[in-house]
C-alpha cells in the first residue's frame, strides 16, 4: 500500500526525545554530554528548533530504574519548553490510569491557549507492569490496556470538540460534561500513540492521529505500516506514522560505526537485562506476541525503543537517503534520539537535513515528470 498523493508529497517531519529523564538515551556508560536539566533542556529546545526540527517529545516515567535515577513530570515539564520557544510543538507524554481524561483535557485546553496551539500529547498505554504497582495502579492485562488508551482518546476527543458531551464506556464516564475553553487547535490537538502489538496498531487504525512503531527494517516498518493503513481505511480513518531512530551522523561511515561499538562495548549489561525482561515481558504479554520489544537482541535493548535497527548511523549523506527511503514507504516523522544531543542536533540540523529536503525536492520532480509524461504523449 502506498501513501495518498498528500502524505508523499509532504516533507518529512522530525521530532527528538525530550531528556527529561536522566541517564540519556542509551543503556551505556558511555559519556554522554546530555543533561536532564531543566536549562539544558531549554537550550535544547531552542536548538531544534533552529535546526528544523518540529517536534519534541517528553517522556513519562514515575519510578528510577534502567539508568534513569531522575525524572521530571511530562506535562509540566513540556509547558516549560513551550515558553522557551516559537515554533517547536511538545507532545507531553500522558498514561491512562494515573490521568483520567476530563484531568488531561483540562491541562491540555488551557496549554494550547498559552502556547498559541502548540501543544500535543502521547498517549503511552504502558508497559512497565512494576511502575504501576509502585504507584498503586491496576494493571490490566495487555489488550486491556489498549481498550481503555482507546476509552480514553474517544473521551478526550469528544470533550475536546463537543458541548454536552456524554460517554458511557467500561473505564470512562462523562455525562453532559462542557469543556470551556476548548483548545485553539481544530479540531483538536494532535494524539499520538506508540506500540507494535496487533492491538496497538488497531488501536491506531481507529482513534489516533500519529502512530509511533519502534525501530525497525525498512521491510519491517514497511509491513506493519501497511497493515496499519490498510485497517484504517477500512475505518475511514486517517493515521500517519512515525519511527524511532538512534541517529549517529559522523562525517565518516567508519567514525559512525565506531561510535555505535563504543556505545554497546560499554552497555550497562544488568541494566539492559533488567530492562529487556520487563520489556519483553510486556510485548510477549500481547495475545500474538509480537509486541514493542518482543523480538529485540541485547544490542538493540541498549537503545530503549530499538533505535539501533532503523540504521541513521553514517555520514550524512547515507542518513538523508535512508530518510527518504523510509519516507517512500510511507514514514511520515522521524523521531530521534542522540548521543550528545545540544551538539548532535545542530550538527543534524547543518548537514543531514538539507540533504533530506533536497532529495525530497529531487524525488518530487521525477514524480512529477513521471506523471506528465503520459499527459504529453496523450496529447501527442
Amino acid at each position: 500500500m502506498s501513501q495518498s498523493p498528500s502524505t508523499a508529497a509532504a516533507p518529512v517531519k522530525f521530532a527528538y526525545w525530550v531528556p527529561n529523564v536522566s541517564g540519556g538515551l542509551v543503556v551505556s556508560t558511555i559519556e554522554q554530554r546530555t543533561d536532564w536539566s531543566l536549562e539544558y533542556n531549554q537550550r535544547l529546545a531552542l536548538a531544534a528548533e533552529k535546526a528544523g526540527f518540529e517536534y519534541a517529545l517528553s517522556q513519562i516515567r514515575f519510578t528510577a530504574g534502567y539508568g534513569a535515577e531522575y525524572q521530571h513530570e511530562s506535562v509540566s515539564f513540556s509547558q516549560a519548553l513551550l515558553h522557551a520557544t516559537t515554533k517547536l510543538k511538545v507532545l507531553a507524554a500522558i498514561l491512562p490510569g494515573p490521568w483520567n481524561p476530563a484531568v488531561v483535557a483540562k491541562q491540555i485546553a488551557t496549554i494550547d491557549h498559552i502556547s498559541n496551539g502548540r501543544i500535543a500529547i502521547n498517549v503511552v498505554s504502558g508497559w512497565f507492569k512494576g511502575e504501576f504497582q509502585a504507584i498503586g495502579e491496576p494493571w490490566l492485562e495487555h489488550d486491556e490496556r489498549y481498550r481503555r488508551s482507546n476509552e480514553f482518546i474517544r473521551a478526550l476527543k469528544g470533550i475536546w470538540t463537543q458541548d454536552n458531551f456524554t460517554f458511557k464506556g467500561d473505564f470512562y464516564r462523562f455525562s453532559d460534561y462542557t469543556l470551556s475553553p476548548k483548545p485553539v487547535q481544530k479540531p483538536h490537538p494532535e494524539i499520538f500513540q506508540g506500540g507494535s502489538s496487533r492491538a496497538a496498531r488497531d488501536n491506531a487504525a481507529s482513534v489516533s492521529d500519529w502512530y509511533f512503531t519502534n525501530g525497525n527494517t525498512p521491510e519491517g516498518l514497511k509491513a506493519q505500516i501497511d497493515d496499519i493503513q490498510a485497517k484504517a481505511a477500512e475505518n475511514g480513518h486517517t493515521v500517519r506514522i512515525g519511527v524511532n531512530a538512534f541517529v549517529i551522523a559522523r562525517d565518516t561511515e567508519e567514525e559512525a560505526k565506531a561510535v555505535l561499538a563504543d556505545i554497546i562495548k560499554h552497555a550497562h549489561v544488568e541494566a539492559v537485562h533488567a530492562f529487556g525482561d520487563a520489556a519483553k515481558q510486556a510485548g510477549k504479554s500481547s495475545p500474538e506476541g509480537e509486541g514493542n520489544w518482543a523480538k529485540s537482541t541485547f544490542e538493540d535493548l541498549v537503545q530503549y525503543n530499538d533505535g539501533f535497527r532503523t540504521n541513521l548511523i553514517g555520514t550524512p549523506q547515507q542518513i538523508a537517503e535512508r530518510i527518504v527511503a523510509l519516507k517512500a514507504i510511507g514514514v511520515d516523522l522521524i523521531l530521534t534520539g542522540f548521543l550528545h544531543f545540544i551538539e548532535e542536533v545542530e550538527y543534524f540540523g547543518e548537514k543531514v537535513l538539507p540533504l533530506v529536503r533536497k532529495l525530497e525536492a529531487e524525488q518530487g520532480a521525477a514524480n512529477a515528470g513521471k506523471q506528465s509524461k503520459p499527459a504529453l504523449e496523450a496529447v501527442a
